[in-house]
């Protein structure tokens, strides 16, 4: 089984990746999963822009990197969505990618509606996949940032990781890098990686 993290720091080596890092170590002492994480910020990403081609084409009409990173998230498991906080926000690069595999996956397997017509949605491709957020601060913001995360699960009718807290760590001042100086916040993410090994175990029975 397959754990794809998406990194969306624009920083490549910062505390976004230390806590993605202390993750996946967990799961993996934990479980026998391949492993890949995506830095968001190295990909070409433009935010989606409502132009409903999706629905006729059955996939984003947008020609540029979503494409391979939505073909990883097809093919994952369990997703990790990992962001730093910025303005109560999770980052554009996250975001544009959350987007846009929202809403074109809805379409692959509906049809648009005349206005007096009602939906009735069914499955899509992002039905059943694990889904674990995680968002790290330097003090304020995270319940809305994690919050657009969980709301964005629950609306794909994902399966949503629990944890013994809630999957925040605190950075240090001035731009520092080095969660380490947050141990109950590592404790969080190890809590967590082990989560993620017994929830695809119990899948995968």
């Amino acid at each position: 089984m397959k754990i794809l993290a998406l990194n969306g720091s624009p920083r490549l080596k910062g505390n976004t990746t230390l806590l993605i890092e202390k993750v996946l170590d967990s799961a993996q002492k934990n479980g026998d999963f391949e492993k890949e994480v995506i830095s968001l910020a190295e990909k070409t990403i433009s935010p989606c822009t409502g132009c409903y081609g999706c629905i006729e084409a059955k996939r984003c009409v947008i020609n540029d990197d979503f494409h391979e990173v939505y073909a990883k998230i097809i093919g994952a498991d369990a997703i990790i969505l990992a962001s730093p906080v910025y303005h109560s926000c999770i980052t554009p690069y996250l975001k544009s990618v959350l987007d846009r595999a929202g809403f074109s996956s809805r379409w692959q397997q509906a049809e648009m509606k005349s206005k007096s017509e009602s939906y009735s949605w069914g499955t899509s491709p992002l039905s059943g996949k694990v889904v674990a957020p995680i968002t790290v601060a330097r003090r304020a913001g995270q319940n809305f940032a994690i919050a657009e995360l969980l709301l964005w699960a629950s609306a794909n009718d994902c399966l949503i990781v629990g944890n013994t807290y809630w999957n925040m760590a605190i950075a240090g001042k001035g731009g520092s890098i080095g969660i380490d100086e947050d141990p109950e916040g590592v404790n969080i993410m190890e809590n967590l990686g082990l989560r993620i090994a017994n929830l695809l175990a119990q899948l995968r029975k």
